[in-house]
């Protein structure tokens, strides 16, 4: 009786080795995922590059190198061009140990690194990414504060780099009026100032193509419960205006601990209340040709997803629909990184290539995914 049953458990063992190697007992492939990624008709998302840990700022060189910064990994990434457009894109790592390198802006063939207490550049990098060279200060009088302190930066069209300043909290009235604001200087780092206050935390803005104004998402505060307050989009027509923080959230909010020291009359409301807590980062105005006419000059935005919130909502990227300067849908273009079994995956940061088509990074899958749109044939 021994042996045979010793010789039944070999016979169990052996089938269920076979069936895993069939894939039977594998998990889900990252390629299995991706077509759970639901999109508008005639679009498709593919993987861009794969082995990108922590992948979450983007910013595309002028030979076409793909750079990409991280938060906790301290590394700063590079995918060379022009031929980087499919799923085993080489990547390289062109800086690492860094203090939290969530930014990139390329300008003028240099690159340009926002970490905490300071921003950095790397001259000519696309002619030196075989011999990287050393890293020159540009500004290092930033605060460094870690709570908020991660950067995303770019330059406007003034030909000045933004850098905006998190609150150094959940909610607060910063002893130091850099602190929730959005500043610019110079690309040598001269002349920096404050363009816009009340800015809670701001992970992606963009330039309105047409009127050349900044737009940009700010984080809401946590632990006003599950559904208060939102996430905002908004247009900063002008220097020195104050969106609120931390005096008033959303349209017409009264903050709790701070509501009663300003009115909310005072500040500008935003343009969209995004989700409650859906954390968005990266936005882009759509200015490609590759998409249908419809979404031209209209803004996507990635959602990295609550993490604090009892039924997490956000994972996906988003479409606000304009006229105008006013917004007048909020809806979905991309989800399927959350799913009943959790996140997978957690968009972050939004690129167009020259092509018309658009890379969403993701820091929790450690990849940049590629969505293009072909007219359907009928």
């Amino acid at each position: 009786m021994n042996n045979s049953a010793n010789v039944f458990r070999k016979y169990i063992y052996l089938l269920v080795t076979v069936f895993c190697l069939m894939s039977l007992c594998l998990p889900v492939s990252a390629a299995d995922k991706l077509d759970g990624i639901s999109l508008p008709p005639g679009f498709r998302i593919e993987y861009f590059a794969k082995n990108v840990p922590g992948a979450r700022s983007l910013a595309r060189g002028s030979e076409g190198t793909i750079f990409v910064g991280t938060r906790d990994e301290g590394k700063v990434y590079a995918i060379p061009g022009p031929d980087n457009n499919t799923g085993g894109a080489s990547v390289i790592t062109i800086a690492k140990g860094l203090n939290m390198p969530n930014g990139m802006a390329f300008y003028k063939k240099d690159l340009y690194v926002a970490q905490i207490g300071e921003v950095t550049r790397y001259t000519d990098i696309e002619n030196r990414l075989n011999n990287i060279p050393d890293a020159e200060v540009v500004n290092d009088s930033f605060p460094t504060t870690r709570w908020h302190g991660w950067k995303y930066i770019a330059f406007g069209p003034d030909g000045k780099l933004y850098v905006p300043v998190g609150a150094p909290c959940n909610v607060c009235e910063p002893d130091n009026r850099i602190y929730a604001s959005i500043t610019r200087m110079n690309p040598d780092g001269s002349e920096l100032e404050i363009f816009a206050e009340g800015v809670r935390n701001t992970v992606g803005f963009d330039w309105h193509p047409v009127t050349g104004e900044l737009w940009f998402t700010d984080n809401g505060r946590d632990w006003m419960g599950d559904n208060l307050p939102p996430d905002e989009l908004n247009r900063a027509y002008e220097k020195a205006l104050h969106f609120g923080f931390p005096y008033c959230h959303g349209q017409n909010i009264p903050d709790p601990s701070f509501g009663g020291l300003r009115p909310c009359s005072e500040f500008v409301p935003p343009v969209q209340e995004l989700g409650p807590h859906v954390a968005a980062l990266g936005m882009k105005f759509y200015t490609g040709r590759m998409f249908p006419e419809e979404y031209k000059n209209q803004i996507f935005i990635a959602e990295h997803g609550s993490w604090n919130r009892s039924v997490p909502i956000g994972y996906r990227v988003m479409l606000v629909r304009l006229e105008g300067d006013k917004a007048v849908s909020y809806e979905v273009f991309a989800e399927g990184w959350l799913t009943k079994e959790g996140a997978w995956g957690r968009p972050v940061d939004i690129l167009l290539l020259p092509d018309g088509s658009m890379l969403v990074s993701d820091d929790k899958n450690g990849a940049i995914y590629r969505i293009t749109y072909e007219k359907e044939v009928r």
